[in-house]
């Protein structure tokens, strides 16, 4: 069946369609249903289901005589490692370390920490975890030891699992020390503290406390997977915003198995034996959903790999490893395609390489601008799939599903609402929008399987910050419309639609239009408080690599083009040019930061930043062009 066809399968039976989901599930006891709606607006999924979601990535391809396939492929070349796992061998790891971590006391519903890079043994730590029925929260390698010592204090893990250090471009990152003083700032202390050692930068141990990696697992007996109820936790992920506490967003054991392998097939058109390469990092819900869990439960093989688009050594690393490893379909966000696209904006490096295994891209993690959309599809030739989702939803919202037969592609769309997803245009009011018309976007309730089930030890807060502004509804916080094909858009987080005279506008919609501009390689468009018009569009601009144009000109001719593709009603005028945009590590551009330090008003690091230094150049940037920023 096509996209429609089962669309519409779902909205006429959702209960039948998610019970045959769970068919491709392995289940030591099948769930009698597939909704379990006592407890609404909280719902769950495949409630009286036992399972397992580590035996369904590992435990049940083993036994099926598929043991010697290759189950993660880790290419790390900022040390020049390349190593290939089989799934045999992943499972004696994995039920040798939940073995370790058994005897010293670790029990199902422990929370474990793990504070690792992108090494194979980060999924190691987080599969053990699953096996014994342990919590485990992955915090992103690098955070700064307060945002480490605030997830140990909310979530209070028995144990933290750690690497000595992480590697960036150029520099080591000392992970050990950060675990030390978040230990030290934390009110909660946990019992023991696993490091695995590299030579980059071995860690200095606390006796008593902290155990080597291999010491830990030297002797350690396998154990097999612990019978977990289908709405068990699997796992805490935070997310982090500029201010307040960070949302501990909870997956079960069951709903989650299911639709990661429902995805993987339909999505990804991903199966048994594929090359899955999923360009992120475990500390975020990309790494937890697709470089662990979804690649391993289909049985394909997943590419762990421990470097950047740019600099690792160049623009044509992404290529290589296309080519190098077979890999079926690349997963990234589309920063990742501008920092190439800077550096090569001719995308000459693609030629260097065979990457003709490649049948598929897809972006999310940030709007896609239609212009790297079309840079990428004619380098590489294949269809280049923007599709939209969150940390809170765990899969796609909204996609272009390669699995189903793929749909007409409208640039700026991540194209049409998954199975599951009841997707609403809503105005202040709540009332729907008519097609065309921008509003908040909204999912009618129950959310799908795989969806946050919850925050941790805050169910009032999930209730007051997803499901109380229209009752009866997901707030996604994002702003968008859906058209008369019913082909969603999602133009900005509802923060960033400004109010110029009165006329609500998307500053994404000006970032397309700043894109299209050849020499322009990444932009942001922010709102400013303005006395006479309530808010102004300020433009931040990058420009390619190579580009020696007057800067003046280059405003000019992007102050010319909003007004000719928008009209005058955006009153673009202001734009500077930076050398980079600050981000988060995971690639989002801290827009509601650069708009406060336009506003002159007080703004709180996030611990995601990529580098504060940045946001010097964006205050200097604000001050050129009259924004009284200091």
């Amino acid at each position: 069946m096509g996209y429609r066809d089962v669309y519409k399968a779902w909205q006429e039976d959702p209960e039948g369609f998610w019970m045959d989901a769970a068919a491709a599930i392995d289940w030591s006891k099948p769930p009698s249903a597939a909704l379990d709606d006592s407890r609404a607006p909280l719902y769950g999924w495949y409630a009286d289901g036992v399972c397992n979601i580590c035996h369904n990535a590992l435990d049940r391809h083993v036994e099926a005589g598929h043991g010697e396939r290759v189950a993660i492929i880790h290419d790390s070349p900022v040390t020049g490692n390349k190593t290939k796992i089989t799934y045999a061998e992943l499972l004696d790891q994995v039920s040798r370390l939940a073995g370790a971590l058994a005897a010293r006391g670790v029990e199902r519903g422990d929370r474990v920490i793990i504070y690792m890079p992108m090494v194979p043994e980060a999924l190691v730590a987080m599969l053990a975890c699953a096996r014994i029925g342990a919590v485990h929260s992955v915090v992103f390698g690098g955070f700064a030891a307060p945002e480490l010592a605030v997830r140990i204090d909310d979530c209070t893990p028995k144990a933290i699992l750690a690497a000595s250090c992480g590697i960036e471009p150029g520099r080591v990152v000392a992970y050990k020390p950060m675990v030390d003083e978040a230990i030290g700032i934390a009110r909660h202390t946990p019992e023991f503290t696993v490091v695995l050692q590299r030579p980059q930068a071995a860690a200095v141990m606390t006796e008593g406390r902290d155990i080597d990696w291999n010491a830990f697992l030297d002797g350690a007996e396998p154990v097999g997977c612990a019978e977990m109820g289908g709405m068990d936790p699997l796992y805490i992920l935070y997310t982090s915003g500029t201010t307040g506490q960070p949302k501990g967003v909870v997956r079960t054991h069951g709903g989650y198995a299911v639709a990661l392998s429902w995805t993987m097939g339909n999505i990804y058109d991903i199966h048994a034996g594929d090359v899955f390469w999923s360009a992120s990092d475990v500390g975020w819900v990309v790494g937890h959903s697709y470089i662990v869990y979804g690649p391993l439960i289909v049985g394909a093989t997943t590419v762990v790999f421990e470097g950047k688009p740019v600099g690792t050594p160049d623009a044509g690393t992404f290529w290589r490893v296309i080519g190098e490893y077979g890999v079926k379909a690349l997963f990234t966000a589309p920063t990742a395609f501008r920092a190439i696209k800077r550096d090569d904006p001719e995308g000459r490096m693609v030629g260097d390489y065979d990457t003709s295994s490649l049948k598929h891209l897809f972006l999310a993690g940030e709007r896609a601008d239609p212009d790297t959309i079309e840079w990428a599809r004619a380098r590489l030739q294949v269809p280049v799939i923007d599709h939209w989702w969150q940390t809170e939803t765990g899969w796609a919202i909204a996609a272009n599903p390669a699995g189903l037969g793929l749909l007409p592609v409208k640039p700026g769309s991540p194209t049409v609402a998954m199975p599951g997803y009841d997707v609403r245009i809503l105005s202040e009011a709540g009332e729907d929008m008519k097609p065309g018309e921008l509003g908040a976007v909204a999912i009618r309730l129950p959310l799908p399987p795989g969806t946050l089930s919850t925050l941790w030890n805050a169910g009032d807060r999930f209730v007051s910050s997803y499901l109380s502004t229209f009752p009866g509804y997901y707030e996604t916080g994002d702003a968008g419309m859906i058209d008369e094909d019913g082909y969603l858009y999602i133009m900005a987080r509802t923060d960033d639609v400004i109010n110029v005279a009165g006329h609500r506008l998307s500053t994404g919609s000006m970032e397309e239009v700043l894109a299209s501009h050849p020499d322009v390689a990444e932009c942001a468009v922010i709102g400013a408080s303005d006395p006479l018009k309530g808010q102004l569009p300020v433009g931040f601009i990058c420009l390619n690599r190579g580009c020696t144009r007057d800067h003046a000109e280059i405003i000019d001719e992007c102050v010319r083009l909003v007004r000719r593709k928008i009209g005058p009603v955006a009153a673009f005028k202001a734009a500077v040019v930076v050398e980079r945009l600050p981000k988060t590590r995971s690639g989002k551009i801290l827009r509601g930061i650069m708009a406060r330090i336009a506003d002159g008003a007080e703004y709180r690091l996030p611990a995601t930043i990529d580098d504060p230094a940045i946001l010097d150049e964006i205050t200097d940037g604000l001050s050129s062009i009259g924004y009284p920023t200091r």
